[in-house]
């Protein structure tokens, strides 16, 4: 079965940088999109970057670019998150997500605090 697994997240304090990880499993990794979402305390869960399979195209959200790279290694069926310059606004449950045959597949989530 489908299987995301993040790992990576933590306290830091603003402008410092942190990397997330996604392992995956159960499917064919290089053919998917993969997408890192989060999700702010009383917030709604939002897109923040986004990558095509081969990695060649990608996408971020306003809030994030500039900032922050997503990247992926097909050979080890991992995408990830390169957060640079964080703020105190980017504390959130981040998590991976995927669609496969029409389902969406979320892993359970890694916090990120950024704090003082």
């Amino acid at each position: 079965q489908v299987q995301l697994v993040e790992s990576g997240g933590g306290l830091v304090q603003p402008g410092e940088s942190l990397r997330l990880s996604c392992a995956a499993s159960g499917f064919v990794f290089s053919s998917e999109y993969m997408k890192w979402h989060r999700q702010a305390p009383t917030k709604e869960r939002e897109l923040v970057a986004s990558i095509t399979p081969t990695g060649a195209y990608t996408n971020y959200a306003d809030s994030v670019k500039g900032r922050f790279t997503i990247s992926r290694d097909n050979a080890k069926n991992t995408v990830y998150l390169q957060m640079n310059n964080l703020k105190p606004e980017d504390t959130a449950v981040y998590y991976c997500n995927t669609r496969v045959n029409g389902l969406d597949y979320w892993g359970k989530g890694i916090l990120v605090t950024v704090s003082s």
